[in-house]
């Protein structure tokens, strides 16, 4: 068996031509004379696994014009080569990139979690500023419960989906929508609210860079985009030195701030004029102190993204998972802890203006404005900007899940050339751009729109997890101390549920309560759209070959050559009889002439020539395709297009796409089909050319 040459054994051949697998026998002459023998050939271009089933070889598909080449050579080299679906297990991660891809979101989360809570608190004066300490315990105090619970999440439901999955197993489908919604909504604040932290802490160190944080933003995006595209094993080779630097410098500096502080050698810190001037407008009330707290606990999100994506990790996925979020929540809680700890022992105050963070200002006092201090600002910048992977990594996972269970648009399913979902990573970056030129890149603007979301989607997570044990409680061990944990889990999600809703309703946590709604009402209609379209029983044309009987209308300006291709093509798939040519005019001398020269090339065809005193073509032309329609109800119609295609794409501007318009608006009528004719004048080049 050997692969064919077209030149010696023609395609056309009727071996080939017979053959649906591209294979044919050719009879080869042998090393003596008179010997012959026979051999099975088959077309260069595929391999033939098994009979009806090919695989294009590589390489076949690609653009062979100029334009084509450099368009491919250009994406090759910004996303990459592409990967076979067989490689998808060489593109999943271990713990260590699992920490990188998943994790930073919630890490990076810690280099402002402690300033949103003191920015509400100084509110009510510098003094409300010592809560801040036992209220980064509290918030820790629920990442325990959460963490706890996800790695339940993780064990029960290792095909990922995360809340979603576990809500709508558990709770229904409404139940499973608002956990999805509610997860979309922070996976897109994510990006915004992590790219703007990394923004601030650049201008932070470079404060000249202040007005043009919007423009840095948008091109970080861009950046997020493009590596996300290239896989999730080269984004996480990216991402894992980011982390693992600002760990470094950060676990540094807080131990060495921690150190001073209890041995009574930490810096004097004197806060700057403008920042004391600039809070105690409110008073100390019990609103002020949860509106803190719902800022704090910001730093849960990004927790979901583990169970999310359990299937990225290698084998075994449950297991990698779970230490990944363990140690995840432990990393976290030690640097948020730090800062809170240190910024509280030293009496810092946020800065009103945004021009300097927290986290900034504890770096100046530890070490001054040296090296040190612009590696830590480079350190949690870099973080801070690739924590919005941990989104970009869990939203087309999301969305192609609800795909795949009809919720969202098919195309959310697709994996690109790099196996990455490239319909998710592009809505996301898009969507994500937007709210930053809308909030101008502010994190304060931003946070109230952020962690009801996630919020919500932890308590319907662990309330499926409750009623799941409840309801297996007499086939599944342990289930008493599983719905414990579960039930504190709700209980405490649910609470603080409320109060980021309540507290955070007026500072723009309205946004995102109504604009759930509105996602559940999409996703829930695109069902609907999907179930109605497998729902389908009645044919436009007839499902039984026998019943069709083809009546071809061949739409012609003239009769050149892709005109009489077009013609040549209608009558060889239905009779002269049913065939008929179609011309509108607004020059009645010149349509005669037309006649003339139809009527001596097609003699047993019939040609109409429909006058249209408006100049109008689609028109006159579907209104009779409709009467048509009327007076022969019994037939299948057939239009026939004669297309040209030019040979460079700055042609189509010299034609008036007239075939187009006309597939566009015949696509809009029941009951028609539509055949394309097309000539290629970079074909009819070519061959001029040759001979």
């Amino acid at each position: 068996m050997t692969a064919a040459d077209p030149d010696k054994t023609p395609p056309d051949s009727p071996e080939f031509s017979r053959h649906p697998d591209l294979e044919w026998r050719e009879t080869v002459r042998g090393s003596r004379p008179g010997d012959r023998f026979v051999r099975v050939a088959r077309h260069r271009d595929f391999k033939r696994l098994r009979p009806g089933l090919l695989v294009p070889r590589p390489g076949v598909g690609e653009p062979r014009s100029g334009l084509g080449k450099i368009l491919t050579s250009v994406r090759r080299a910004v996303i990459g080569s592409p990967l076979t679906t067989a490689q998808e297990l060489e593109e999943r991660t271990g713990k260590i990139k699992g920490l990188a891809i998943f994790a930073t979101d919630n890490i990076s989360s810690s280099a402002y979690a402690t300033e949103e809570m003191m920015r509400m608190l100084a509110l009510a004066g510098v003094a409300a500023l010592s809560l801040t300490l036992p209220l980064t315990l509290a918030v820790i105090s629920v990442l325990a419960v959460v963490i706890i619970s996800d790695l339940v999440v993780i064990r029960t439901y290792p095909s990922g989906g995360g809340s979603y999955a576990v809500a709508s197993d558990n709770l229904g489908m409404l139940a499973g929508l608002t956990a999805a919604a509610a997860l979309l909504t922070d996976y897109v604040l994510t990006v915004a609210v992590s790219i703007s932290a990394a923004v601030a802490a650049i201008t932070s160190a470079f404060p000249l860079l202040h007005d043009q944080r919007v423009e840095i933003a948008l091109v970080v995006i861009a950046f997020m985009t493009i590596l996300n595209l290239r896989g999730i094993r080269e984004s996480g080779s990216v991402f894992a030195a980011p982390i693992y630097l600002y760990l470094a410098t950060i676990l540094g500096l807080l131990a060495y701030g921690s150190f001073l502080a209890l041995t009574g050698g930490l810096p004097k810190y004197q806060a700057p004029a403008e920042n004391l001037a600039g809070w105690g407008t409110e008073p100390l009330a019990l609103l002020l102190v949860l509106r803190a707290f719902a800022s704090g606990s910001v730093a849960l999100t990004g927790v979901e993204a583990v169970s999310n994506g359990v299937p990225a990790f290698k084998p075994p996925e449950v297991r990698n998972a779970q230490i990944t979020l363990i140690t995840m929540g432990v990393l976290f809680a030690t640097i948020f802890l730090g800062i809170s700890f240190i910024s509280s022992q030293a009496g810092m105050v946020p800065d009103p203006t945004e021009s300097e963070t927290v986290l900034s200002q504890v770096a100046r006092l530890l070490v001054g404005a040296g090296w040190y201090y612009y590696l830590v600002q480079f350190a949690t910048a870099l973080l801070l900007a690739f924590a919005a992977n941990t989104a970009f990594n869990g939203f087309p996972r999301l969305a192609g899940i609800l795909a795949g269970d009809r919720f969202l648009p098919r195309t959310f399913q697709f994996r690109g050339e790099r196996l990455a979902f490239t319909t998710g990573i592009i809505s996301l970056s898009l969507v994500s751009g937007l709210l930053i030129i809308l909030f101008k890149g502010s994190v304060t603007s931003l946070i109230p729109l952020y962690t009801i979301g996630v919020f919500i989607a932890f308590t319907m997570s662990q309330a499926g997890l409750v009623r799941r044990w409840w309801r297996l409680r007499e086939s599944e061990k342990g289930w008493r101390w599983r719905i414990i944990i579960n039930g504190l889990g709700v209980s405490v999600t649910s609470v603080v549920t409320v109060i980021v809703a309540v507290s955070k309703f007026f500072l723009g946590a309205w946004m995102v309560l109504v604009l759930m709604p509105v996602l559940i009402l999409m996703m829930w209609q695109i069902r609907r759209h999907y179930q109605q379209l497998e729902s389908i029983t009645r044919p436009e044309t007839p499902l039984a070959p026998d019943k069709i009987h083809p009546r071809v209308v061949v739409p012609i300006a003239n009769l050149g050559i892709p005109a009489r291709q077009a013609v040549a093509f209608a009558a060889a798939i239905s009779s002269d009889a049913d065939v008929v040519g179609v011309h509108v005019t607004d020059d009645a001398v010149t349509a005669e002439g037309l006649r003339e020269q139809w009527e001596a090339a097609y003699p047993r065809i019939p040609l109409v020539i429909i006058e249209s005193p408006y100049r109008s073509l689609s028109g006159p032309f579907l209104s009779y395709l409709d009467a048509l329609m009327e007076t022969h109800p019994d037939d299948t119609m057939v239009v026939v297009l004669p297309e040209l295609v030019p040979s460079h794409w700055w042609e189509n501007l010299l034609h008036n796409q007239t075939a187009l318009r006309l597939k566009t608006a015949l696509l809009y009528h029941p009951g028609v089909i539509v055949a394309s004719v097309p000539y290629h004048l970079a074909q009819q080049a070519e061959m001029e050319a040759s001979s």
